[in-house]
């Protein structure tokens, strides 16, 4: 059999103590009173308070520790509300950069519009004075076009008149020589004073050369006469005329002045012209027109 000394000692927590000296306590009210029993009742009180002192301060070094390892309430909601300023921010910032960028190409587009607008009302411009200059340079071209015909026309008037004016011509175009120059007879009072052109009646009589017209008129015995006053001074008589086209005024040689007739003292239609230099005496009329370049 063992000695007690030979067992090992019985492990006692510090807990059981406190529970023994409760019961003890309990049961004995006395047993604190007992020698040696309240000393160790009360050791196993102050046991207990030191133990519950120090895992009250382990509790409070453990909470320390968690708080300072993880946020807490207050500081989550601070983070949260941190994040969430940050994110309105940002939005607002986006919100802000967009219509910046809506506004500028708004500008860019109406720029765009502006430039095409005012290059179309330039060229619509440009297209009206060119429009413009082209019907004034037409308008310019018919009117220089206008004065050069204008200008050819006069040119070949005047020509036709110098060729005219130099020229020549018998007074009536289909004819038969009659009493001539200095002819006797009994129907004028001397000798015959011009050169009878017989033609039908009504045929033209045209003026020998340019000149003037300074007498028209019922003469007597001549009946029905035109005076032609040539430049030179010169007169040509156109007599027993039926009637009388022309009778005053400037014409050019071959215009048309009267008509044969038989008026005055005549046997039959016939002209009867007198050539008389200087409005004075007659002269034969035959060598006169030949020396003009009548061919007679």
């Amino acid at each position: 059999m063992a000695a007690a000394e030979d067992r090992p000692p019985v492990p006692i927590s510090m807990p059981d103590i406190g529970g023994m000296a409760d019961d003890i306590s309990d049961k004995l009210p006395d047993a604190k009173s007992l020698p040696g029993i309240g000393d160790l009742i009360s050791g196993s009180d102050a046991n207990e308070g030191a133990d519950s002192a120090a895992s009250a301060n382990a509790a409070s070094a453990a909470s320390a520790a968690s708080a300072a390892d993880s946020p807490g309430p207050l500081s989550r909601t601070t983070q949260t509300g941190t994040d969430a300023g940050e994110a309105l921010r940002s939005r607002i910032l986006q919100q802000a950069d967009a219509q910046q960028g809506a506004a500028e190409q708004e500008a860019r587009e109406a720029a765009e519009q502006a430039a095409i607008q005012q290059a179309a009302k330039e060229a619509a411009t440009q297209q009206k004075s060119a429009e413009k200059a082209a019907a004034a340079k037409e308008a310019a071209e018919l009117e220089a076009k206008r004065k050069a015909e204008e200008a050819a026309r006069q040119k070949a008037e005047a020509e036709r008149l110098a060729k005219l004016a130099k020229s020549f011509i018998a007074p009536v175009s289909s004819y038969t020589l009659t009493a001539s120059f200095g002819q006797a007879g009994d129907r004028w009072a001397a000798d015959h004073t011009g050169q009878d052109f017989a033609a039908p009646t009504g045929t033209p009589v045209k003026a020998v050369h340019s000149g003037t017209i300074t007498q028209a008129g019922w003469a007597g015995s001549y009946g029905y006469r035109i005076v032609l006053t040539l430049d030179d001074g010169t007169e040509l008589w156109f007599c027993h005329l039926s009637s009388m086209v022309k009778t005053s005024g400037k014409v050019d040689t071959g215009d048309v002045i009267g008509r044969v007739g038989a008026t005055g003292n005549v046997t039959g239609p016939h002209l009867h012209l007198e050539v008389r230099p200087g409005a004075g005496d007659p002269i034969d009329p035959m060598p006169w027109l030949r020396d003009h370049g009548v061919n007679v």
